[in-house]
């Protein structure tokens, strides 16, 4: 079911579907958590913090897909929280078996999540084995001991229709924290479906117990219960049967009855936050309380909430472990908020307007008298160093760290060696290190064929390294850094390492060109032409000679370079080096001819004015200068853009080292114009791809200058 309507109980139908994308936001998030914890889950030694987040993150995706009508997520999340339930209250011990179950059934949800995102387009993920399993391990059982089910519609309905026959738990004694309840459900066209709460209370360990008491009439159920739980953990097991509006929990006179509202925001109606001496905030008896004004909220006047919307932090109603009771947790304050990437993108262009007409302005007031300017020249000075603090805000907000993108490879690799039958251990390194979230987003396929090659590849069978003087386990290692205007991503593994003499003779079968007084490093840039593969047998990991192709092209896509060192039999690394560009940076100017160039303020090691007799010539008309005992080639941009010259009397004779890709470069320019801050706009959308130019930018004066790529100019310095 994609829509749900709930009778609000004041004032008609309150429509949910606005929150759809809030509840699938936030359970993709809880999802994502639930399997790093269950991958870093200590079998032996798993302590009460670890099984409560695991639990906790299940029963947020259950309660919220039970209240959106997502009826087959809130039946896995569900079975899933009752073996969760027992972990943690140490009935069970967790085993492998059970966190791969886990593992399956996160991502099943996903599946399911996803088509229900989609409008329930195409054919359901059918999870009933999925249930049958997750029951068995609840129950104590054993899945290598069972036959699988005879069909999966059939386990389906006796897992739907009878939870109880799968196991009937001890019944747990009374603690202190336990409460009576009196639950009143109706009116129900059927009273009948209030009577499947029983079966819950017999079906979750430690629910506690219900027994049925004299109904009010024909349309309605009434039960006692004792239990631990909070009304809202109650609430939300109920929604698998009953709508949250029909229920009506109530309590002994000295502990007033919980709020049944959803308490999402700070103050809302029945979160711990609301403030209780509000002479015109009376409990809303069969509201929501999402927001005020909300059907059920003190007032009537609905204002529709924002779509920043506050992120999983604050609900936590539905977080509380049972034996917190209603009142046990605090309201935390919210800490972020989801704001759409088109309204931060629109953001930074707009800022980056803002740059140029600053630039605009510095340049025009230049030539203005201080002593007559100086409120206006001071007011100029003010917005330079404003713009400058604002710009660097806003280009902070789409950076983020690269463990977005480390943190989807420990399952990807648990799950590749176990297929694979090796033993693999994965470090990370430079976790913070951040990255602007457009080039995070295209770097990741990338960085997964390289992974994937490191453990399909690289890493040896057990035997074979231990046959070798190696650990039986291997080691891939994924790291980042920044290193001057760049970020340098490595894949290192310490496997067998790259086979010289196999690449050149598949080359030779291909009929590349090779030979052997080729160096290692050009032998290793081999493995990069299309369809190449020294794999002997092709399988579904790899083999098939696609990917390492890709991952070369998508590169260089980037402005970025990927290179391989390698040793036989010790490992391999594959270095990806990527440009820092953002929408706005600094940069310094430089003038050749008529011509004003950018260079990348963060490539730009040092400037010197030279002579004419210190740059040397060698070989082929290349030209070397020494600085400080070393010897660096010289670029003429003069020559590199054919720039016309006008004042022939005038020669290039200041010198700005540059350096990329771990090498420098000696620029050969007229004159330094000065730093400032530019706005990179992108020329190849507009124009078209130009050698050694990675962008342009518009000055202070309105004409447009290039901006070097300073990468490029090292790349063509070494051939």
């Amino acid at each position: 079911m994609a829509e749900t309507h709930q009778d609000s109980g004041s004032g008609g139908d309150f429509d949910l579907s606005q929150f759809y994308q809030i509840f699938f936001e936030e359970a993709g998030e809880n999802l994502d958590q639930m399997e790093q914890m269950l991958l870093n889950l200590n079998l032996e030694t798993a302590d009460d913090e670890e099984l409560n987040g695991i639990f906790r993150c299940a029963h947020s995706v259950k309660g919220g897909a039970a209240t959106f009508g997502f009826a087959d997520v809130a039946e896995l999340t569900h079975q899933m929280e009752s073996l969760l339930d027992r972990l943690r209250r140490h009935e069970l011990q967790p085993t492998a078996i059970m966190v791969d179950v886990l593992l399956e059934s996160a991502d099943a949800s996903r599946s399911l999540l996803a088509r229900h995102q989609a409008g329930d387009e195409g054919e359901a993920l059918p999870t009933a084995d999925l249930v049958r399993r997750i029951s068995i391990l609840a129950a104590g059982g054993d899945l290598a001991s069972q036959k699988p089910a005879a069909s999966t519609a059939a386990a389906s309905a006796k897992v739907a229709t009878a939870p109880a026959q799968v196991a009937t738990p001890k019944p747990v004694p009374k603690t202190s924290g336990e409460r009576e309840l009196v639950i009143t459900i109706g009116p129900l066209d059927r009273p009948d479906q209030a009577d499947a709460i029983q079966e819950l209370f017999r079906d979750i360990p430690g629910l506690g117990s219900i027994q049925p008491a004299e109904a009010l009439n024909a349309s309605h159920r009434v039960f006692k219960a004792t239990t631990a739980s909070s009304d809202e953990d109650l609430l939300d097991l109920f929604a698998f049967h009953v709508a949250r509006d029909k229920v009506q929990i109530e309590q002994k006179a000295e502990e007033p009855a919980a709020d049944e509202s959803f308490g999402f925001f700070d103050g809302a109606a029945g979160s711990p936050g609301a403030v209780a001496e509000e002479p015109k905030a009376p409990a809303a008896e069969k509201g929501f309380g999402f927001f005020d004004g909300s059907p059920g909220a003190p007032t009537q006047a609905v204002e529709q909430p924002s779509v920043a919307t506050v992120s999983q932090e604050v609900a936590p109603a539905s977080k509380v472990p049972p034996k917190a009771g209603p009142a046990a947790a605090a309201q935390p304050e919210a800490a972020t908020i989801r704001v759409a990437i088109s309204k931060v993108d629109q953001l930074i262009n707009l800022v980056g307007e803002l740059v140029i007409t600053q630039a605009m302005l510095a340049q025009n007031s230049r030539a203005l008298d201080p002593a007559v300017y100086q409120q206006l020249l001071t007011g100029l000075a003010d917005l330079d160093r404003n713009t400058r603090d604002l710009q660097e805000s806003v280009m902070s907000i789409r950076m983020i760290p690269m463990s977005i993108v480390f943190s989807r490879f420990p399952r990807m690799l648990r799950d590749l060696a176990s297929k694979l039958g090796k033993k693999v251990e994965f470090v990370t390194q430079g976790e913070a290190t951040e990255l602007d979230k457009g080039l995070v987003e295209k770097i990741t396929d990338p960085l997964t064929h390289l992974v994937r090659n490191s453990c399909d590849h690289g890493i040896e069978m057990p035997a074979e390294r231990i046959a070798a003087g190696k650990s039986e386990s291997g080691t891939i290692t994924l790291s980042a850094s920044h290193q001057g205007g760049s970020i340098v991503i490595e894949v290192r593994d310490d496997g067998r390492g790259l086979s010289r003499s196999k690449i050149l003779n598949k080359a030779r079968e291909r009929g590349l060109d090779v030979s052997d007084q080729m160096s290692d490093a050009e032998v290793w840039q081999l493995i990069f032409a299309p369809g190449f593969s020294t794999a002997a047998v092709v399988t579904d990991v790899s083999g098939r000679g696609v990917g390492m192709d890709v991952v070369k092209k998508n590169i260089a896509a980037l402005n970025g370079t990927v290179d391989i060192d390698s040793a036989e039999g010790y490992g391999m690394k594959v270095s990806v080096r990527l440009p820092l560009t953002l929408a706005i940076m600094d940069g310094m100017s430089v003038g050749v001819g008529e011509e004003v160039y950018i260079l990348p303020l963060s490539s730009v090691i040092e400037s010197f004015q030279v002579k004419a007799e210190a740059v040397s010539t060698v070989g082929q008309g290349s030209q070397l200068v020494k600085v400080r005992d070393e010897y660096m080639p010289v670029i003429e941009l003069e020559k590199v853009f054919q720039i016309p010259r006008f004042d022939f009397e005038k020669s290039s004779d200041i010198m700005v080292v540059v350096e990329a890709d771990g090498s420098r470069v000696a620029l050969l320019v007229d004159e330094l114009l000065g730093q400032q801050q530019v706005v990179v706009k992108n020329l190849e959308s507009n124009y078209r791809k130009v050698p050694n130019v990675s962008g342009a930018t518009i000055l202070g004066d309105g004409k447009v200058a290039l901006i070097l790529d300073t990468g490029a100019l090292v790349r063509r310095s070494r051939h």
